[in-house]
């Protein structure tokens, strides 16, 4: 492996490690708004606090899991300077006002605002209180879109002039850069599958506590558990939707500006007229001809132009198009990685989506889960795959999306090999990505505990408000 391979590897580590936090802080914080909501709403007419109460289970969850995104997140961006100062100094005039307005909103806006919501839950006026929790949601989502932007500039770079003296990539308008066609397709893409990933989370919490039967179902707790489950299974399950249709648009959006990353997709290698999409295939190792395949005809045709009979270009074709234009070299990513990642973001994420449906369908009407307790001890150990599930489609989707893009940073301006820091040694990187892999490693064990704890422990009480003429020595919140 050289120098360029390592710090590829580094890289991803931390960047997919990192997004394993990302989706679930940005579905945590719209959940718990909603939750939220529906308590202010459902308890004024009935009394009945069980929204109030997942609220602030799920609110515990998002602390947890931003805490970590935060710290995990600046690893990632210190990487551009100490890994990737060349492509830092080419870049650096385009990513720097999306790190700063994502840096703005992570660090002052969403910071600030969840710990206003955490702190003033029994000081702040009811709306005023909803309204933080709200921000947090509102600001996670505008922070994804940000720094979308800044990812989508490298696989369609708009809205940038290149400085003749230095070699720079200069911005031109930060609009422009926004509206990325990329990024308006990427965006709900992207938060589609944050959602798909937190409803998951929240169902199997849910889940987990129908079947432990710790609770008589006619128990607040367990009525509780129940609509946090049916709650995640829903937002799993229309996640899910939203995913499929947006990446319909995303695939062919790619296919104008990326045509060599959707045959990767495929391993197409002739440029074919209803092109089909194989669902398994096999070839044998330097053949260009799968010896097996299961195919559904026309189907890439319609995923890459939208229609069952449109022209696919090959890869061959693609290959010797951009050696004209760009100059020698092999233009092809890497085949088996590009067509396997596709394919198992796909399949997972619709596997998550169907264990969603069945869940609201065994749990239909006033149906409860009625298993044998000898499965349901099974099942136990089972539901903690779960929330695992729409993470790995994510990460499947990202390794997709970054190595289909090889040879290219930033496609047709900059190539990877010449991002890499001048004078970076393999020892040091070597040592960097062990140190990162260990703490990294100790992060998830710690939020691993802390989750497990917050779950087990049920559903907290809610704060009995301060009253004015109460001291504040006196006062002790009940969380």
């Amino acid at each position: 492996m050289d120098i360029e391979a390592l710090t590829r590897l580094q890289f991803a580590v931390t960047t997919l490690y990192h997004y394993l936090f990302v989706p679930l802080s940005i579905s945590l914080a719209l959940f718990t708004a909603i939750l939220q909501t529906a308590h202010l709403r459902h308890h004024a007419r009935t009394g009945d606090d069980r929204y109030g109460r997942l609220s602030l289970l799920v609110g515990k969850l998002l602390m947890t899991t931003f805490a970590v995104g935060v710290v995990t997140g600046l690893v990632q961006e210190f990487q551009f300077g100490l890994s990737w100062s060349s492509f830092a100094r080419f870049y650096g005039d385009v990513f720097g006002p999306t790190l700063a307005v994502e840096g703005m909103l992570a660090f002052f806006l969403e910071a600030t605002f969840l710990g206003l919501w955490w702190f003033g839950r029994d000081r702040l006026p009811a709306l005023v209180h909803l309204a933080t929790i709200w921000i947090v949601a509102l600001g996670t989502a505008i922070s994804a879109f940000v720094i979308l932007a800044a990812n989508s500039f490298m696989q369609n770079p708009v809205a940038y002039t290149i400085d003749e003296t230095t070699g720079r990539a200069e911005l031109g308008s930060f609009s422009e850069l926004l509206l990325n066609e990329v990024n308006l397709a990427a965006f709900p893409h992207t938060y589609a599958g944050a959602v798909m990933a937190g409803g998951a989370l929240v169902m199997a919490v849910g889940v987990w506590h129908l079947l432990r039967r710790q609770y008589a179902e006619d128990t607040a707790e367990f009525a509780a558990f129940r609509t946090l489950s049916r709650f995640g299974a829903w937002f799993t399950l229309a996640g899910g939707a939203l995913v499929a249709v947006s990446g319909d648009l995303l695939g062919k959006v790619i296919t104008e500006v990326q045509p060599m990353k959707m045959a990767a997709a495929e391993a197409l290698y002739r440029t074919t007229t209803s092109a089909p999409f194989s669902i398994f295939s096999y070839a044998p190792l330097g053949s260009d001809d799968p010896t097996f395949s299961i195919e559904v005809p026309g189907f890439l045709s319609f995923l890459a132009k939208g229609s069952f009979t449109a022209e696919v270009l090959g890869l061959k074709d693609l290959q010797d198009s951009y050696a004209a234009q760009f100059g020698a070299g092999d233009y092809v990513p890497w085949i088996p990685v590009a067509f396997w990642s596709f394919r198992l973001m796909i399949g997972v994420g619709m596997f998550a989506a169907f264990i969603a449906l069945v869940h609201l369908w065994v749990t239909r009407g006033s149906k409860t889960l009625k298993i044998d307790p000898r499965l349901s001890q099974g099942l136990l150990w089972s539901v903690g795959v779960l929330p695992l599930l729409p993470l790995a489609a994510n990460s499947f989707g990202w390794i997709f999306t970054e190595t289909a893009r090889q040879p290219w940073l930033v496609f047709g301006l900059f190539k990877t090999a010449d991002g890499v820091s001048p004078g970076l040694s393999f020892a040091e990187v070597t040592a960097s990505l062990v140190a990162f892999t260990l703490v990294y490693g100790a992060l998830a064990y710690v939020w691993v505990k802390l989750a497990v704890r917050l779950v087990r422990k049920g559903l907290p009480d809610l704060p009995v408000p301060q009253r004015e003429d109460t001291p504040d020595d006196e006062y002790a919140p009940s969380y």
